[in-house]
């Protein structure tokens, strides 16, 4: 099934839709949403992407990042994902948004309206494989430093997204 991204202008208007890897193609502004959970002891937890994944394969990531469908508001998709990707369920809180745009390698690009979300959850994952390798929980002090000595273990959004987060917290 061919997944669709809702294209935005910086004021989040909706200016039409586009098939996901075109738009990643294209660069193209588009919704996204970004979930970052954390354990009762402050760590962040961290999902390693499927080695199938068409970009970005096996690198570190947030919970869970990915679009809106047509008509889905972001907390919605928010919540889809999580029981998608990680099998669980969880109340999350918008924290704030943004705009960013990262080169994602094989002329791909992340062009992305992005609504942040926090949440808490200490329970078992039911992870799918076709989406997610492993989990596990770092404390932010101890991802900075891997971040810092191994940069291409992770994301290029996850990456510019911790530091937005971390200047509103």
């Amino acid at each position: 099934m061919e997944e669709y991204v809702v294209l935005v202008n910086s004021e989040d208007e909706i200016i039409g839709l586009m098939e996901k890897q075109q738009a990643h193609i294209n660069g193209l502004l588009h919704r996204a949403f970004s979930v970052f959970l954390f354990n009762d002891n402050g760590e962040m937890l961290l999902q390693k992407r499927a080695k199938k994944k068409y970009h970005s394969p096996n690198q570190w990531t947030n919970a869970v990042c990915s679009h809106p469908r047509e008509n889905e508001t972001y907390i919605e998709g928010a919540q889809r994902r999580l029981k998608e990707e990680l099998g669980i369920e969880t109340k999350l809180s918008e924290k704030f948004n943004f705009i960013y745009k990262a080169d994602v390698g094989n002329g791909l690009w992340e062009h992305e309206l992005d609504h942040v979300f926090t949440g808490i959850y200490n329970l078992d994952f039911n992870l799918n494989p076709d989406e997610v390798e492993e989990v596990r929980y770092v404390s932010i002090a101890d991802l900075d430093q891997e971040i810092a000595q191994n940069p291409e273990n992770f994301t290029e959004w996850f990456k510019i997204i911790l530091e937005e987060y971390k200047h509103h917290f």
